[in-house]
């Protein structure tokens, strides 16, 4: 399944992966640091603008410094901060010298972290937290920490912008249905490749200004807001976490044109007193969630805005969107991106994709990379899809169990592997409940010898798992639906089929 002809392209416009030719993203990027290096480019909350040129040359001096450190290209280096100056010039280094940076969330406990480092061995951490830090040291006691803004001895500039387009750029972690993380492995040629394609179907051009308040470990605001702000050479106002409040003053505060946010966002937005700023901008994105309907229709009734809404995943940067200048269809993900084909299989039909934004296959996982791939190279997404006769993609279920929580994902084996710990549950099911702010919150239907309430159960995961992975409702019951192989059937637990304790 293609796109229609004009669904994203302009007339006359054709779509090439390679079009920047540039073999690797910090190639690309440099370009637009070459081309006008006095332009501001990225704007630091505590420090001001960092303009093109100022990006270019201290990358260039960081990257001396990891390399007199010993890092080599190929190396990996784990990414653990908030949204900084120091942290986007830290991570360009890291990819100008060719090494493979590892975004990884910040809410992320000692549990978390050591899977991730133990699986993908890196040289060096970049953290902004000093508990973070000592938790990654007992973790791990010859890695490198460092801050993000790489305080060590400087050295001689390494070669740069040397990776090929198959270089691993990022590995990514996600998880399955089992609950152990597994890295996505994205090289340069599939960033370029998606970069290229969202700035022709989304009309990126140079004057774009973007409001980017999701975080960098998260491949919406990396693989999507800075990739594309960089390969664009546009601008961004780089923000920790996200008030309603000062992002709608920064619309006009910093002449804004973009903002890309996550359902949770947007209905907070819509309830504000002055939503109506949201007209001030050229284009309004949402991901990482299903966006309702119901505040679609609200952000354009409080607004005039209409937000596009687009599918994606970490494994295949985006997939589709709705139409720049077409409906925006509510309740729908529009049509397939330039370069990307999305094709229905199976009964239920399962959405499959392939293009050269696809990555090629999980770090060290053969067995996983087996299943996630058709003999015929299609990548499994384990959503479930429909197309309606306008040929508008709709998202219709998750063939896998995976809640989206504010734009987050939350996989249940990994949070019922914990809370199967508590002395008093006996039986435990995790599943994704309908929220109208977090599009989904976290619940537990849980079999106890002993009552117990959902702040206690919080208060024994404790750190062990990320906050936004903890329940949010716990509902006792008698036993847990299941099937004749002892499965639990968990669309029973959310038509309420079953008996309260």
């Amino acid at each position: 399944m293609s796109s229609p002809a004009d669904a994203h392209l302009s007339p006359g416009e054709t779509f090439d992966a390679t079009a920047s030719g540039a073999p690797n993203l910090t190639s690309a990027w440099a370009r637009a640091w070459a081309d006008d290096p006095e332009a501001r480019q990225i704007y630091d909350p505590d420090a001001g603008w960092l303009s093109r040129g100022v990006l270019e040359a201290r990358s260039a001096e960081r990257a001396g410094r990891l390399a007199a450190l010993g890092l080599e290209a190929g190396d990996r280096v784990l990414l653990s901060a908030e949204s900084s100056g120091d942290l986007v010039t830290s991570y360009i280094a890291c990819l100008r010298m060719g090494l493979v940076v590892i975004p990884t969330n910040t809410a992320y406990g000692a549990r978390e972290l050591a899977h991730v480092i133990g699986d993908a061995r890196p040289r060096a951490a970049i953290i902004d937290d000093p508990e973070r830090s000592e938790i990654v040291a007992e973790i791990a006691r010859g890695l490198h920490r460092l801050s993000p803004a790489l305080e060590l001895p400087e050295g001689p500039t390494p070669i740069l912008e040397d990776a090929l387009p198959q270089s691993p750029a990022l590995i990514c972690y996600t998880s399955g249905t089992t609950g152990q993380p597994k890295g996505a492995v994205l090289s340069h040629a599939n960033c370029l490749a998606s970069a290229e394609g969202l700035r022709l179907a989304w009309r990126w051009t140079r004057a774009d200004r973007l409001l980017l308040c999701l975080p960098l470990f998260h491949m919406h605001g990396l693989g999507v807001g800075l990739h594309g702000t960089l390969y664009n050479g546009s601008s961004a106002v780089l923000y920790r976490g996200f008030r309603p409040d000062e992002i709608l003053a920064g619309i006009s505060d910093f002449e804004a044109t973009l903002f890309f946010g996550v359902p949770t966002m947007y209905h907070r937005l819509a309830s504000h007193p002055r939503a109506d700023a949201l007209a001030g901008l050229r284009l309004c994105v949402s991901g990482s969630a299903p966006l309702p309907a119901t505040l679609h229709e609200a952000i354009e009734r409080v607004s005039g805005q209409r937000v596009l809404e687009r599918y994606g995943m970490t494994e295949t940067l985006m997939l589709a969107s709705n139409p720049h200048s077409a409906e925006r269809r509510p309740g729908s993900v529009g049509f397939p991106l330039p370069g990307v084909e999305l094709r229905l299989q199976g009964d239920p039909e399962e959405i499959q994709a392939r293009g050269a934004n696809v990555f090629s296959g999980y770090w060290d996982r053969p067995e996983a990379n087996a299943a996630a791939f058709t003999e015929d190279g299609w990548f499994r997404t384990g959503d479930l899809g429909a197309i309606d006769v306008d040929g508008y993609v709709h998202i219709v279920g998750r063939a896998k169990e995976l809640i989206i929580s504010g734009g987050y994902n939350v996989y249940p084996r990994e949070v019922e592997d914990v809370l199967r710990e508590h002395p008093a549950i006996e039986d435990i099911a995790v599943v994704g409940e309908e929220s109208a702010e977090w599009g989904e919150r976290v619940v537990a239907y849980a079999v106890t010898t002993e009552p117990i309430e959902v702040e206690a159960l919080r208060a024994s995961i404790g750190d062990r798992l990320a906050a936004y992975k903890h329940p949010r409702r716990l509902y006792p019951v008698t036993q847990l639906p299941r099937n004749a192989l002892g499965k639990v059937q968990k669309h029973r637990l959310s038509k309420g089929e079953v008996l309260p304790a």
